[in-house]
């Protein structure tokens, strides 16, 4: 058997995380077992800059390398093999964006890929979703983040397509999503789903996450739509320290829960699903797994 360490760091729009994760080869005739070692999550809202002012401001640029710069003391401690840094729309589209990437890089020597929506659901849908489901049913995974939603459909191992959003949570709390991105949202979800019957989503992201904590579910089993719709309007009454005190809840989770759950809601409504699995994965897994991937192809791993 076979171990190695790798790490991903993820630059959202709503918090920076880092995930460490075992990748286990008991030999080469089976598939690698991939286990969560730690998960860092710092709540820096990049998007609030972005979607805003249309800039990361000097605060929030120092919070990043500082974040960083603790990433990488926190991978050397672990003994990590390799690793792989990725940043999502929030510094993406910032317009310092770049120059960010650079002082990141020229202070820490860790070097940031700035990743497309195309990309970031691309790197989703590479987690082992068929670990999880029937691989002959028809699933449409859906990961909300804090500055755009992944679309993608599957059909037992295989892509059948996939779309990016610039529907955030933290776009829909500056009010900076237009009508004409959400009627692109609908029709696609229409169009792409309409041939098939009994589809049922995929859920990724920290907020169905909470939400499925909250149902007190075990791993595997769905949550179903009327469940979703009551909690809906049981967290749309509740005042954003209720949330906080009632729920345990982060503030940066709290201020921006109602929206996501909103977004998973019209998804399942638009497919015609009646349930959403939520098996806890997400950009920083399917990145971990990319890594694997291109080292195995080197002959590193």
């Amino acid at each position: 058997m076979t171990i190695y360490k790798l790490a991903a760091i993820d630059i959202g729009s709503n918090a920076i995380r880092l995930l460490i994760s075992n990748v286990i080869e008991k030999d080469k005739f089976t598939k690698p077992f991939f286990s969560k070692n730690s998960l860092v999550r710092v709540p820096i809202r990049l998007g609030e800059d972005t979607f805003g002012s249309g800039s990361i401001n000097k605060k929030n640029i120092l919070r990043i390398v500082k974040a960083i710069k603790s990433f990488k003391y926190i991978m050397e401690i672990n003994e990590v093999d390799d690793y792989i840094a990725c940043a999502t729309s929030a510094l993406r589209e910032a317009k310092n964006g770049k120059q960010v990437v650079e002082r990141i890089f020229n202070e820490t020597n860790i070097k940031i890929e700035l990743i497309d929506g195309k990309r970031e659901a691309e790197l989703i849908a590479l987690t082992d979703l068929e670990n999880f489901f029937n691989p002959k049913k028809i699933y449409l995974h859906i990961d909300v983040g804090g500055g755009s939603t992944e679309l993608t459909l599957i059909n037992g191992k295989k892509i059948i397509d996939s779309k990016s959003f610039k529907i955030g949570t933290v776009r829909i709390l500056k009010k900076m999503v237009s009508n004409n991105e959400w009627n692109f949202f609908e029709k696609w979800i229409e169009n792409k789903t309409k041939k098939y019957r009994g589809i049922s989503l995929i859920g990724s992201g920290g907020t169905i996450n909470k939400i499925f904590k909250i149902s007190g579910k075990k791993i595997g089993k769905p949550l179903s739509y009327i469940f979703l719709c009551k909690q809906y309007e049981k967290l749309k009454k509740q005042s954003f320290e209720e949330l906080i005190i009632n729920h345990q809840m982060n503030p940066d989770r709290a201020d921006v829960i109602v929206q996501a759950v909103n977004v998973y809601l019209l998804a399942m409504k638009l497919s015609g699903s009646t349930k959403i699995y939520v098996p806890k994965i997400g950009l920083a897994d399917g990145t971990i797994k990319l890594l694997y991937l291109r080292n195995k192809k080197k002959g590193i791993s």
